[in-house]
């Protein structure tokens, strides 16, 4: 057998594509820019979101949970017949539920003020991990 000659290693030149290359017409600017109004929109959205009111209930009505639209709980109202003494087990579970049944109708909003931008801010009005619904501790 013989020795075979040395290739040739150095990188072959690319193409000047002008810094850029051709993306079919796509514009970029146009692009960003709307993804920055997308963006202002969802930031916006958001902000309405934490000033509005939901409520929950469980029990007809003896316990009422109120979250803001975007979950956090900020208030209780335990009417005094849902108290029993001797069952805090199911005072607890009352209380529960009317959160559960506040977070998700604070989703329920969300996804109805917020429409397509709702996709943009991973899934979750929340900002819980995808799949979660409601704020942590309350799935």
């Amino acid at each position: 057998m013989s020795p075979q000659e040395p290739q040739d290693e150095s990188p072959q030149e690319l193409p000047d594509l002008g810094g850029m290359p051709d993306l079919g017409g796509l514009d970029m600017g146009g692009l960003l820019a709307q993804a920055q109004q997308m963006q202002a929109q969802l930031m916006a959205a958001t902000d309405e979101l934490a000033t509005e009111r939901v409520q929950g209930t469980a029990a007809s009505g003896l316990v009422t949970a109120t979250v803001t639209g975007t979950g956090e709980l900020v208030s209780l109202d335990i009417r005094p017949e849902a108290v029993d003494p001797a069952d805090g087990e199911t005072l607890g579970d009352m209380v529960v539920a009317a959160i559960r049944d506040a977070t998700g109708n604070a989703t329920a909003l969300a996804a109805e003020r917020m429409g397509p931008l709702a996709g943009l801010g991973g899934g979750d009005p929340f900002g819980g991990a995808p799949g979660a619904s409601g704020p942590a501790g309350f799935q």
